[in-house]
């Protein structure tokens, strides 16, 4: 039988991981952190696009099954029932996921920016004697570059957050629902059982004490140790922010989905 797909995307730093850690004590899925498909998928796209000479020989159905085959191929040799693929890309990708995969559903995770921000400048003091591959290995630049080059429209977090709105102000937001990373944190039976009941899945009974992923090797490649760590314990940990005043304030009131009168699609929340 072919797999159940699901979709983990959002913001950066605000959970996706740590969600990922928690659904696969399931048996029945399999989940882990960003991985490849999404960049695959988006080559293939445009290969069999009008760049390609021989783009007229090949037709919608065509594509739609190149791009099925391919995440069929892609996790051919795993055995779970419901399979959750984890990219900040997917949220610009509602219409083709819906058409590929119709029941499937997106579940994007979300905090507040300014912490966000916070949590890579965090990393990037903790390894200050590794360059990181966020700001493409380069050494130099202030917390305010950083930052700039964080929110631009292109960057690991502006892209990511215009992502975001495209999905939740879309047509098919009706596939969406957020998980805000500090209720993740703070109350994680009810995250997880409104992500169960988004899903149309059973309950199940997770182990918050105990969650378990480690992604050692490819932070220390990407240069930021660290940056997919998950702790053992699902728990809210309490500290101040490194960030400027001004440079806090800037990112304070960009959680668009924390106001009510911006949900007009009635996505869910939790």
């Amino acid at each position: 039988m072919m797999p159940r797909f699901h979709f983990l995307s959002g913001l950066p730093r605000s959970g996706s991981t740590l969600l990922s850690a928690i659904l696969r004590q399931n048996p029945r899925f399999q989940s882990g952190m960003s991985g490849p498909l999404a960049g695959m998928f988006s080559a293939m796209l445009g290969e069999m696009s009008g760049k390609n000479e021989f783009s007229v020989f090949i037709t919608d159905a065509q594509r739609q099954r190149v791009l099925q085959g391919l995440f069929e191929n892609f996790y051919a040799e795993t055995s779970s029932e419901v399979i959750f693929d984890t990219n900040r890309f997917w949220c610009t990708k509602l219409p083709a996921i819906k058409t590929l995969f119709p029941d499937s559903k997106v579940i994007a995770c979300v905090r507040e920016l300014p912490w966000i921000i916070d949590s890579i400048e965090r990393l990037v003091r903790k390894n200050a004697f590794q360059p990181s591959s966020i700001f493409n290995y380069l050494p130099g630049g202030t917390v305010y570059t950083r930052a700039n080059g964080l929110a631009s429209s292109d960057g690991m977090v502006g892209f990511a957050y215009d992502a975001l709105k495209e999905a939740f102000y879309g047509e098919d937001a009706d596939r969406l629902m957020l998980v805000q990373y500090e209720t993740l944190t703070t109350e994680p039976v009810k995250v997880l059982n409104a992500v169960y009941d988004f899903l149309g899945e059973s309950p199940f009974a997770h182990n918050f004490d105990q969650v378990d992923f480690d992604a050692t090797a490819f932070d220390d490649r990407a240069g930021t140790p660290g940056l997919h760590m998950v702790r053992p314990q699902v728990k809210a940990i309490l500290r101040k922010t490194l960030l400027p005043p001004d440079l806090f304030r800037r990112f304070a009131n960009d959680a668009f989905w924390k106001d009510p009168q911006n949900n007009p699609n009635g996505v869910r929340i939790v």
